[in-house]
């Protein structure tokens, strides 16, 4: 009875500590024999950051005041040994869309992306890709992607490997009302990149409003999928930390949830890390301030669930169900 309660302990605190199911963690503790060993798992430290907002990209200072709070917060993440560190949507800067209105600010109209600070931003982006390499240091940026003109711009995450070379962008798909009428044009696709053998989905703005884009990123092999918000409102804030939970706990991978700081808020969300479980695995202080935190994440190779669900939606119940039985057709009946 000890030994089985000791077991049992063991698998309720790794369950506790990772957000895995019971089911899930007991695979990992079982003893195993040689030939039925789990693969060693994958592992990677994840820093999440939220940053102060700031949404007047014609004030040359607060965008190089955005530039430096983040490369701060590079420095302390790999003192703490991290690997990649997630930065939130608009860390360079989140546009204002009434400052952008070209009939603003009274009224919402389209955007006149003439009044960035363009040159600007590009310094502060080169500074952080220099210092990612530095660093030797995983970073992904929110940011304004200019485009060609007349067009305007995306909304993205910048993704600079450890030696600074910008890797790949990510463009937020499915934009809000305001943001695809007057601010950004939309991307197109789904972005994943792998760092340490850990694979990262990309998905920014309001899409944890959409299931879809985290149900392709489970068929895209993801580990983790790194959401950037600014948030925006209390109420958003809320709904989608909890929508980010859902997604990691139906999907069975990590979710970083990175938003911006909201000073003065009377409960505020912070980011965080959501393990496959759905529990929160690491979350930055309450209190609107800028700053990070961390959490070992992993390629859960025992989970058993995942597996599992790819069979569920495969056409397994097919051959199982009946057709033609009475009992089963008329649903009018006790």
């Amino acid at each position: 009875m000890t030994e089985n309660g000791n077991f049992k302990r063991r698998v309720r605190a790794r369950a506790a500590k990772t957000g895995e199911s019971y089911t899930a963690a007991r695979m990992h503790v079982l003893p195993r024999s040689a030939d039925d060993a789990l693969p060693e798992a994958r592992r990677l430290r994840l820093a999440v950051a939220q940053t102060t907002h700031a949404d007047d990209p014609r004030d040359a200072d607060k965008l190089r005041q955005s530039g430096q709070e983040m490369r701060l917060l590079m420095r302390q993440a790999r003192e703490a040994g991290a690997r990649l560190i997630h930065f939130p949507e608009g860390t360079t800067s989140s546009p204002n869309k009434r400052i952008m209105s070209e009939i603003g600010p009274r009224e919402i109209g389209p955007s006149d992306w003439r009044r960035f600070e363009w040159a600007v931003l590009r310094e502060e982006l080169d500074a952080t890709r220099k210092l990612a390499r530095e660093l030797g240091l995983w970073t992904v940026i929110g940011s304004v992607h200019p485009l060609t003109a007349p067009h305007r711009p995306h909304n993205s995450l910048y993704v600079v490997s450890d030696h600074g070379e910008l890797v790949t962008r990510y463009d937020e798909r499915l934009l809000s009302n305001t943001k695809i009428s007057f601010m950004y044009t939309p991307g197109s696709i789904p972005v994943t990149f792998e760092v340490d053998g850990i694979r990262f989905g990309c998905s920014l703005g309001m899409e944890c409003n959409f299931p879809e884009i985290f149900t392709e990123y489970e068929r895209l092999d993801v580990h983790c999928v790194l959401f950037s918000s600014t948030g925006g409102t209390p109420a958003n804030d809320t709904s989608f930390a909890a929508e980010v939970q859902g997604y990691a706990a139906s999907n069975r991978y990590w979710v970083s949830f990175s938003i911006l700081a909201h000073p003065g808020l009377a409960d505020p969300v912070s980011s965080g890390i959501v393990a496959p479980g759905g529990r929160w695995a690491a979350q930055c202080p309450a209190d609107g301030t800028a700053a990070i935190s961390l959490a070992e994440i992993d390629d859960n190779p025992g989970d058993v669930a995942r597996p599992w669900r790819r069979k569920a939606r495969s056409g397994l119940y097919e051959r199982h169900r009946v057709a033609g039985d009475p009992r089963s057709d008329a649903r009018d009946r006790f």
